[in-house]
């Protein structure tokens, strides 16, 4: 399945390109951005990586990540979309579209995470009618807490990952 582009009433989530990649990689060394997401800026090696496994997991697996731009503006807001990343974790997600956002602090507040977020879930919903939707959050995470909360994901269990607590949570389809 070629990866869609999404529209909202603000943003256009399309799938990425080279062309995203120094908009990525500014917000990937972004510490505001990281803190809860691996506790460090990232690399250009690794924002690079994180581009070619978003890109290739839509070839791969028929879903992925998307790159979200404020259609007005062409403003990057951030990166939204699924993985199947066979993480070593209990509960396994293995085989669910696991979905995550990460947005660049300049739009931390504005609605944007919500919108991207529920276009993703409309889609994922229409398109591969998955049993189950999971995230991970790390439970210091408030903001992303909140807005996996508001488009309709519980928590399912507390778990560790890579010695960090975090919530396993979980969304099932047509919630939200």
């Amino acid at each position: 399945m070629p990866a869609p582009t999404l529209t909202t009433a603000r943003l256009t989530l399309s799938p990425p390109t080279l062309a995203d990649f120094e908009d990525s990689r500014a917000m990937w060394a972004d510490p505001i951005v990281t803190r809860h997401v691996g506790g460090r800026p990232f690399t250009e090696e690794e924002s690079w990586t994180r581009l070619m496994r978003a890109r290739g997991l839509w070839e791969v697996l028929g879903f992925g990540y998307w790159a979200v731009r404020e259609t007005a503006t062409g403003r990057y807001v951030g990166e939204v979309g699924f993985a199947d990343l066979r993480r070593e974790l209990e509960p396994s997600l293995y085989g669910l579209p696991e979905m995550g956002w990460v947005l660049a602090a300049w739009s931390h507040g504005q609605g944007f995470g919500t919108e991207a977020v529920e276009a993703g879930l409309a889609w994922i919903d229409e398109a591969l009618a998955p049993p189950s939707v999971p995230c991970i959050i790390n439970v210091e995470n408030a903001p992303s807490i909140a807005l996996a909360t508001k488009v309709g994901f519980r928590v399912k269990t507390h778990a560790t990952y890579k010695g960090s607590p975090i919530l396993v949570m979980e969304r099932r389809p047509g919630r939200g």
